[in-house]
């Protein structure tokens, strides 16, 4: 009898199905299925194609990282609004969220490809639009994708920079604070060791992305019950759950304006969900598994997102002293709260630095996934070869790894990181891409799914049926909402220190994208193009 390989190696992908069917190999059928999808979308099979629908949510739910996103920016909560912001501006912002999360599931779910947003925005467009929108949609998404890695892995170097100052005494013991040099060091440190990873097979990831994903629940559940516990002075729940702080000492008075400033700690954690469709061609089953990682990883992380911060603002006694430059954290809000929880009880705070810890343990993770979702998406992009050296960047390995778009990605994360050198605020401006730049990136296939494409969309397995144009109109609203929301002056007067340089940053990355398009791609820029040989 001729071998399986011999039996398959000139059918096409229907008799490939066939056979598969006729021999009961279930997994082979779906491989095949998946490959013939791949095919029709005008793409060979070249990563290997092993994630299970848990390891592709485990990706993406250890990117959104409420460990991660909720501990670094809980001051931001704090200081516009406070408790109030924190416990319902967290489900507000995740309801929008997942109407967000719901349209591109259901794009997802008919374009199963690495490259996501910008494959799907030249689709929804057709052959005389096509261009641009991918070429916009794409740059956005790549630029903000690099962002949010430049942002997670400098998060983490700060803060093993403070578990190191709280270790050798905090700050008001003359504990060792960490020069801007020594922390971007360690945030190179941690990218080299994030590429690393990286270069391993897809088995290896899968391993660690399922056990960052578990890592995550777990330290919230042990954080959100053990602080609380352990802290001697707990706030009421009248406080946890009614007040609302005005004294942010940025010369804010209006309650809507400052509650709308907190909920950017809300929205900065819930981002970067379009990992499961950058892994589609590397997952099973991909039309259905990568829309069920994109809503999962955003439910899931509602919901013990808001148990985490109820959990945590418990430990929440004086607000004005947490996010002082004079406490022993230097500022650190979460951090000083674990510090003063253990010290309080048990006159160390050495309890509150191993839980510090465990979050830094989660951000590592997370950022490891993030490089991980960026280089897929750089693969894609290049592949169709609008980047520089695009050839480069497209090549994979033996293990069927992206290797080149790996190191490229972390070279250009610890980049970005640079800014930081020469000043804090054009960091920030830099970052404040992860949220806005690439929520735009979200809402521009959204956009064109319900304008374009309304009539000639043709759905996946996984759609919102008639409620699609209207969840998709809302969650474009929301995007054009936060877009404007989160670019408003946080403080006042306006200097060159208090200004927010959202506008400048966002707008900058639109500048050079319309000039890169005018005075060059549009000449040579077809959208995608297939890589099956005809």
């Amino acid at each position: 009898m001729a071998s399986r390989e011999g039996d398959l190696e000139d059918a096409s992908a229907a008799d490939e199905y066939h056979l598969l069917r006729d021999r009961g190999d279930r997994d082979a059928i779906d491989d095949a299925s998946d490959d013939s999808r791949l095919k029709q979308l005008g793409y060979k099979q070249e990563l290997r194609r092993s994630l299970s629908a848990i390891a592709n949510f485990s990706v993406t739910f250890s990117i959104i990282s409420v460990l991660t996103g909720l501990t670094t920016t809980y001051g931001t909560g704090l200081t516009y609004g406070g408790p109030l912001t924190l416990i319902y501006g967290w489900p507000l912002v995740g309801m929008m969220t997942m109407l967000v999360g719901l349209s591109l599931a259901e794009i997802c779910s008919a374009f199963p490809t690495s490259g996501g947003l910008y494959f799907w925005s030249a689709k929804l467009c057709g052959a005389e639009w096509g261009p641009l929108a991918s070429w916009f949609t794409g740059w956005f998404n790549i630029v903000g994708q690099w962002a949010v890695t430049a942002s997670i892995d400098f998060s983490l170097a700060q803060l093993i920079q403070v578990i190191i100052l709280l270790s050798t005494g905090g700050k008001n013991g003359g504990g060792y604070e960490a020069s801007k040099y020594v922390v971007i060091g360690f945030h190179g440190g941690i990218l080299l060791l994030h590429a690393i990873m990286n270069s391993f097979p897809i088995s290896v990831l899968s391993f660690f992305g399922q056990l960052a994903a578990a890592w995550n629940l777990l330290g919230v559940v042990v954080l959100m019950i053990l602080i609380p516990c352990v802290a001697k002075e707990r706030a009421s729940a009248k406080f946890v759950f009614t007040y609302f702080n005005t004294d942010n000492g940025e010369g804010i008075d209006s309650r809507v304006y400052i509650f709308v400033l907190g909920l950017l700690m809300s929205q900065y954690t819930l981002t970067g969900y379009d990992a499961s469709a950058h892994m589609t061609e590397e997952t099973k089953n991909a039309d259905k598994n990568g829309p069920k990682g994109i809503i999962s990883s955003i439910g899931i992380s509602i919901i013990f997102g808001w148990g985490y911060l109820v959990g945590i603002t418990f430990a929440v006694t004086n607000i004005p002293y947490l996010l002082s430059d004079e406490n022993d954290a230097a500022g650190y809000a979460i951090a000083e709260i674990f510090y003063l929880a253990f010290k309080s009880r048990y006159g160390s705070g050495v309890g509150g630095i191993i839980c510090l810890g465990m979050v830094a343990v989660a951000i590592f993770f997370c950022g490891m996934s993030s490089v991980t979702s960026n280089s897929r998406m750089a693969y894609a992009f290049s592949r169709d070869g609008a980047m520089p050296f695009s050839s480069l960047w497209h090549q994979v390995n033996k293990q069927e790894i992206p290797i080149n778009a790996v190191w490229l990605s972390a070279f250009i994360s610890f980049c970005m990181a640079l800014t930081s050198l020469g000043s804090i605020v054009a960091f920030d401006a830099m970052v404040s891409i992860a949220t806005i730049g690439l929520y735009i990136a979200y809402a521009l296939p959204i956009f064109f799914r319900v304008t374009l494409a309304r009539k000639t969309f043709v759905p996946g397995p996984f759609n919102l049926g008639r409620y699609g144009v209207v969840v998709g109109w809302t969650a474009v609203l929301w995007v054009a909402t936060i877009s404007v929301l989160f670019s408003l002056p946080v403080a006042y007067p306006i200097t060159k220190e208090t200004l927010n340089y959202t506008p400048v940053a966002v707008g900058g990355l639109f500048i050079l994208t319309v000039c890169s398009w005018v005075f060059s791609a549009r000449h040579w820029f077809r959208g995608p193009i297939t890589n099956i040989d005809t």
